[in-house]
Protein backbone atom coordinates (compact mmCIF):
# COMPACT_ATOMS: atom_id res chain seq x y z
CA UNK A 1 0.00 0.00 0.00
CA UNK A 2 1.06 3.58 -0.81
CA UNK A 3 0.28 6.57 0.86
CA UNK A 4 0.43 10.17 -0.69
CA UNK A 5 2.08 13.18 0.35
CA UNK A 6 2.07 13.91 3.85
CA UNK A 7 0.80 10.22 3.98
CA UNK A 8 -2.82 11.87 4.02
CA UNK A 9 -3.90 9.02 1.98
CA UNK A 10 -4.23 5.92 0.98
CA UNK A 11 -3.15 5.42 -2.82
CA UNK A 12 -2.90 3.19 -5.57
CA UNK A 13 -2.54 2.44 -9.19
CA UNK A 14 -5.23 0.59 -10.69
CA UNK A 15 -4.89 -0.86 -14.23
CA UNK A 16 -8.71 -0.31 -14.64
CA UNK A 17 -9.67 2.60 -17.20
CA UNK A 18 -11.43 5.59 -15.08
CA UNK A 19 -15.14 4.85 -15.50
CA UNK A 20 -15.27 0.98 -14.38
CA UNK A 21 -12.38 1.96 -11.16
CA UNK A 22 -15.38 4.03 -10.15
CA UNK A 23 -17.88 1.65 -10.52
CA UNK A 24 -15.29 -1.20 -8.57
CA UNK A 25 -14.54 1.78 -5.98
CA UNK A 26 -18.66 2.41 -5.31
CA UNK A 27 -19.48 -1.31 -5.47
CA UNK A 28 -16.98 -2.14 -2.71
CA UNK A 29 -18.36 1.08 -0.81
CA UNK A 30 -20.97 -0.27 -0.82
CA UNK A 31 -20.02 -3.72 0.30
CA UNK A 32 -18.23 -2.66 2.65
CA UNK A 33 -21.26 -0.94 4.55
CA UNK A 34 -20.44 2.67 2.89
CA UNK A 35 -22.92 4.77 1.06
CA UNK A 36 -21.53 7.48 -1.27
CA UNK A 37 -23.40 10.72 -0.10
CA UNK A 38 -21.92 12.94 -2.74
CA UNK A 39 -20.25 12.59 -6.22
CA UNK A 40 -18.32 15.51 -7.92
CA UNK A 41 -17.09 15.20 -11.35
CA UNK A 42 -14.09 17.55 -10.34
CA UNK A 43 -13.09 17.51 -14.59
CA UNK A 44 -16.52 18.66 -15.48
CA UNK A 45 -16.78 21.30 -12.90
CA UNK A 46 -13.59 23.04 -13.83
CA UNK A 47 -14.76 22.51 -17.20
CA UNK A 48 -18.00 24.46 -16.50
CA UNK A 49 -17.14 26.97 -14.92
CA UNK A 50 -13.03 28.13 -15.97
CA UNK A 51 -13.27 26.36 -19.28
CA UNK A 52 -10.44 24.49 -18.08
CA UNK A 53 -9.87 21.09 -19.71
CA UNK A 54 -8.19 18.67 -17.21
CA UNK A 55 -8.17 14.57 -17.04
CA UNK A 56 -10.83 12.54 -15.17
CA UNK A 57 -11.36 13.34 -11.47
CA UNK A 58 -13.89 12.09 -9.47
CA UNK A 59 -14.63 12.83 -5.39
CA UNK A 60 -16.88 10.23 -3.97
CA UNK A 61 -18.07 11.43 -0.04
CA UNK A 62 -18.22 8.22 1.92
CA UNK A 63 -19.96 7.73 5.12
CA UNK A 64 -20.54 3.96 6.87
CA UNK A 65 -23.89 5.35 9.50
CA UNK A 66 -23.24 3.24 12.24
CA UNK A 67 -19.58 4.43 12.52
CA UNK A 68 -20.38 8.23 12.03
CA UNK A 69 -23.15 7.35 14.94
CA UNK A 70 -20.41 6.37 16.79
CA UNK A 71 -18.05 9.21 16.36
CA UNK A 72 -20.52 11.80 16.18
CA UNK A 73 -21.34 10.34 19.72
CA UNK A 74 -18.18 10.76 20.82
CA UNK A 75 -17.34 13.99 18.99
CA UNK A 76 -20.05 16.30 17.91
CA UNK A 77 -18.36 18.49 15.69
CA UNK A 78 -16.64 15.37 13.76
CA UNK A 79 -18.96 16.25 10.88
CA UNK A 80 -16.85 19.28 9.62
CA UNK A 81 -14.51 15.96 8.72
CA UNK A 82 -17.11 14.07 6.94
CA UNK A 83 -17.59 11.91 5.05
CA UNK A 84 -14.68 10.39 4.18
CA UNK A 85 -13.36 11.17 0.67
CA UNK A 86 -12.20 8.26 -2.02
CA UNK A 87 -10.75 9.73 -4.84
CA UNK A 88 -10.51 8.38 -8.63
CA UNK A 89 -8.17 10.37 -11.16
CA UNK A 90 -6.28 9.76 -14.44
CA UNK A 91 -2.74 11.65 -14.68
CA UNK A 92 -0.89 10.83 -17.82
CA UNK A 93 -3.08 8.21 -19.18
CA UNK A 94 -2.87 6.08 -15.92
CA UNK A 95 -5.56 5.67 -13.20
CA UNK A 96 -5.09 6.29 -9.76
CA UNK A 97 -7.20 5.39 -6.76
CA UNK A 98 -6.54 6.75 -3.29
CA UNK A 99 -9.14 7.39 0.02
CA UNK A 100 -8.48 9.74 2.90
CA UNK A 101 -6.44 8.10 5.56
CA UNK A 102 -8.74 8.36 8.58
CA UNK A 103 -6.00 8.32 11.64
CA UNK A 104 -4.00 11.00 10.33
CA UNK A 105 -7.55 12.94 9.69
CA UNK A 106 -8.96 12.33 13.29
CA UNK A 107 -5.72 13.23 14.94
CA UNK A 108 -6.25 16.92 14.45
CA UNK A 109 -9.30 16.12 16.50
CA UNK A 110 -7.19 15.05 19.44
CA UNK A 111 -9.73 12.68 21.06
CA UNK A 112 -8.80 8.96 21.97
CA UNK A 113 -12.73 7.67 21.25
CA UNK A 114 -12.22 8.00 17.91
CA UNK A 115 -9.03 5.65 17.20
CA UNK A 116 -11.12 2.48 16.99
CA UNK A 117 -13.38 3.97 14.90
CA UNK A 118 -10.45 5.78 12.52
CA UNK A 119 -8.79 2.25 12.73
CA UNK A 120 -11.84 0.22 11.56
CA UNK A 121 -12.29 2.71 8.16
CA UNK A 122 -8.82 2.69 7.83
CA UNK A 123 -8.92 -0.82 7.41
CA UNK A 124 -12.12 -0.81 5.38
CA UNK A 125 -10.92 2.24 3.42
CA UNK A 126 -7.11 -0.02 2.08
CA UNK A 127 -9.40 -2.86 1.47
CA UNK A 128 -11.47 -1.07 -1.12
CA UNK A 129 -8.16 0.84 -2.19
CA UNK A 130 -6.09 -2.26 -2.68
CA UNK A 131 -8.98 -4.56 -4.28
CA UNK A 132 -9.52 -1.78 -7.55
CA UNK A 133 -5.67 -1.48 -7.74
CA UNK A 134 -5.57 -5.34 -7.83
CA UNK A 135 -8.79 -5.92 -10.27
Amino acid sequence: MATGQGSYTISRETDLPFDEAVEKVRGLLQEAGYGVLCEIDVKAKLEEKLGIEREPYAILGACNPPLADQGLDAEPELGALLPCNVIVYQREGRVRVAAVEPQAMLSVVGNEELDRIAGQVREDLTRVVERVAGS
